[in-house]
């Protein structure tokens, strides 16, 4: 099944709630999909949104899928807070209970013990660039336009972008992007390393698709350590990441998976040997 066929089936089977429901879930094949359904607001974040989002990477967490794929429907990947969403005012401590469940998003994505593409088309802005680059593999269409405007408005960044950012781009590009709060294209983003792939806008489908093809066939257990290894590994010093390598590969040493992958590349490499 590709994605797209998913995507038709979860539109036929979830007519009813995709006026409700911020946030849309299914799993397929060993896949699941989670949406960001606010297409009339471009996908902007809400409280319910945030914790309808969290929800789902919990239930993906127990399904344990292969991989997960994050995307938005309608226009927009998602365009970030929602700031005509009228609300009453709030306290400083509910602020901080508000703030604590948005960053919860994110470091379960980063948390995540499979593989998360985010798949961004439209906007991904603030809140939302914040979810897309915290994926561990990002596809965008040329047409894509990351931001972050937080400072623009008299907001904070979150989604431990502070840490993400500058570790991606160095502290100086990560200080543009964040005080001046220009968007910058698909192409832009993937020159500074902030995105994987970036495709044509009627190839996004196509390409989540190949990557979901590709993640679904790799041992699990030495994909889900490498990347807890490579998060790991960005956030401590080199001795850390020494200590964590080798506690994986004792973890992996002996394994089903592993003695699976090792009798499959040999046979390729004797299939090549032979055909020369």
């Amino acid at each position: 099944m590709t994605i797209n066929d998913s995507r038709n089936q979860a539109s036929a089977a979830t007519t009813v709630e995709a006026g409700e429901a911020p946030v849309l879930y299914e799993d397929h094949d060993d896949i699941a999909v989670i949406r960001l359904n606010r297409p009339h607001r471009l996908n902007a974040v809400t409280p319910e949104l945030v914790d309808e989002l969290g929800a789902a990477l919990e239930r993906a967490t127990a399904d344990a899928p292969a991989v997960c794929v994050l995307r938005g429907e309608g226009r927009a990947f998602c365009a970030g807070h929602d700031l005509k969403d009228d609300r009453p005012a709030i306290s400083p401590e509910e602020e901080r209970h508000r703030l604590q469940h948005l960053q919860d998003v994110t470091r379960k994505i980063r948390q995540a013990p499979f593989p998360v593409i985010a798949a961004v088309h439209g906007y991904a802005l603030g809140a939302g660039c914040e979810f897309a680059l915290c994926s561990d593999l990002i596809v965008a269409t040329r047409s894509a336009r990351f931001g972050f405007p937080e400072v623009s408005v008299g907001l904070g960044i979150t989604g431990g972008i502070s840490h993400v950012l500058p570790l991606a781009v160095s502290l100086a590009k990560a200080k543009e992007l964040v005080l001046l709060g220009e968007h910058i294209d698909a192409a832009t983003a993937a020159q500074l390393g902030l995105i994987n792939w970036v495709v044509d806008d009627d190839r996004l489908d196509e390409k989540v698709t190949e990557l979901t093809r590709q993640l679904r066939q790799r041992p699990r257990l030495a994909m889900s350590l490498a990347k807890m290894a490579l998060d790991r590994g960005a956030e401590s010093g080199i001795d850390a990441a020494y200590q964590t390598e080798v506690s994986n590969s004792l973890t992996l040493f002996g394994t089903e998976d592993a003695a699976d992958a090792s009798a499959a590349f040999r046979r390729r490499s004797e299939e090549r040997a032979g055909r020369r």
